[in-house]
């Protein structure tokens, strides 16, 4: 998609942008309070910006973005700065707006009685959960970094998380959206219905674009019950070979009861092992494979039960090795602990390069091996550290340094990396985005391996919605 052009912001718009929200809520350029605000955790981008402005009320987004569609400038949003494809981040022009909504913090409402709970984008998934258990019930979007990971990215990037294989991604947890178009006039449909079929899905429009088509600021969820009974168990399997079964043996035993089913790779134990600060539940006989299973019950004392049953007719089939089921909540959370630091433990053995896809869960175990013999012929003697959510296919094929590697010479074949594992997963009818999103990592790649009719479709939407192209330009089209 052809970029319109855009204005680099006037010594009067950003002076206009400041009264806004107060000097207390503007940050310009050279205040070292912008740095959160330009830099992604993993250091693969680095903005600049002229002004990163907090507003604390739809109505200030909304007066943010008619004064900058009327200058025809650039507004990147962001929330709690979590994303992992660059996709808040501004470019390093230094001529785009940053608008962090990290001030809109507020529960609006919770209707226990209707299992939904109305809250606005700067709200962390945590506080959102926390939320939900005072009401006694459950809000289901969880991931690993939920306590700074905010409500508005999580459905602008339509993230997966944790309890995809139970409940469905971001998308699927949402009744009803705030956004602010482009504009400035708002999307306001906080509706809590559950069905309303009169016309197009527009919240799902709004929901994963990343903020190229409307600013989320609140929304609408639906909760669910808590369980009774959670089980979790975390498995040794004798080979790869043996995941996809386990998995199937999983959901016969315990149907819609399973609600998380993680693998890691070898190395990527290896790798928690020596660096995260968990201990391995199975020390180091944790196998080719492991396994993080969960089984959830509306009865109580049922969970356990089944949990036995599934890992001890494994057994007898072959497809384990070992087993520990958690004896207590702690131990549970250390099992999970030990999942969520995966990605963070990579960062002790120097450089790593990044994949988020998905395939069929069939194929799974065929991906990795194929993927390996790629990573060895790109760059001989990386070491890939897949691991990931078997239950939806989401694999986070991820590749770290040679032992003794330069970082900057490892990653500068990132492109290559990425293009050869991406041109597999595409034959295997994967996809290259999962659950990250398109952002500014993937963007060429969209254009490679996206259906033609579909991007032309995605751009018409965008030059509909956003016609000067300012919200988050450059980003996924």
């Amino acid at each position: 998609m052809l970029q319109p052009a855009l204005n680099a912001p006037t010594p009067a718009l950003l002076d206009a942008l400041t009264r806004v929200v107060g000097t207390a809520h503007a940050v310009r350029a050279g205040d070292p309070a912008q740095g959160k605000y330009l830099r992604e955790w993993r250091d693969r981008y680095v903005g600049a910006s002229p002004l990163v402005v907090r507003p604390g009320s739809t109505a200030e987004v909304m007066e943010i973005l008619r004064l900058c569609h009327a200058a025809r400038t650039g507004v990147v949003p962001q929330s709690g700065n979590t994303g992992l494809v660059g996709g808040q981040i501004p470019f390093e022009s230094g001529t785009e707006i940053v608008l962090s909504l990290d001030r809109m913090t507020a529960i609006r409402a919770v209707d226990a009685d209707g299992y939904t709970l109305t809250a606005e984008a700067g709200v962390t998934l945590a506080a959102v959960q926390e939320a939900a258990r005072a009401a006694g019930l459950m809000f289901a979007l969880s991931m690993a970094s939920e306590g700074s990971a905010c409500l508005g990215g999580a459905l602008a990037t339509n993230a997966g998380g944790l309890s995809v294989l139970a409940h469905g991604t971001a998308r699927a947890q949402v009744l009803g959206i705030e956004a602010v178009l482009a504009d400035g006039r708002v999307f306001g449909s906080l509706s809590s219905l559950k069905k309303d079929n009169t016309g197009y899905d527009l919240r799902d429009l709004l929901i994963g674009s990343e903020g190229t088509l409307g600013i989320i600021t609140a929304a609408t969820v639906r909760l669910v019950a808590a369980p009774k009974d959670v089980a979790t168990a975390f498995a040794a399997l004798p080979s790869m070979d043996a995941l996809v079964p386990l998995f199937r043996l999983a959901q016969e035993q315990a149907g819609p009861g399973l609600t998380a089913f993680e693998f890691m790779s070898a190395r990527a134990m290896e790798f928690v092992a020596k660096h995260g600060q968990v201990s391995v539940p199975l020390g180091d006989a944790y196998g080719p494979c492991s396994v993080l299973l969960e089984i959830s019950t509306a009865e109580a004392d049922r969970a356990q039960p089944l949990i036995e049953a599934m890992l001890a007719e494994a057994l007898d089939r072959g497809l384990m090795t070992d087993a520990r089921i958690a004896a207590s909540a702690a131990q549970q959370a250390a099992m999970w602990r030990l999942r969520e630091q995966m990605s963070d433990v990579q960062k002790h053995e120097g450089g790593s390069i990044k994949h988020d896809v998905s395939l069929p869960v069939a194929r799974v175990p065929e991906f990795l091996e194929r993927a390996a013999a790629i990573v060895e012929r790109v760059c001989p003697g990386a070491r890939a550290v897949p691991f990931g959510h078997l239950g939806d296919g989401n694999v986070h094929y991820n590749v770290s340094q040679p032992v003794g590697a330069d970082k900057a010479a490892f990653l500068a074949v990132w492109e290559p990396m990425s293009e050869a594992i991406h041109e597999l997963v595409a034959a295997m009818d994967g996809s290259i985005s999962a659950e990250h999103g398109i952002g500014r990592m993937k963007r060429e790649a969209l254009r490679r391996f996206k259906d033609p009719v579909a991007l032309d479709m995605m751009c018409a939407i965008k030059s509909a919605l956003d016609p000067y192209g300012i919200l988050n330009p450059g980003k996924v089209l």
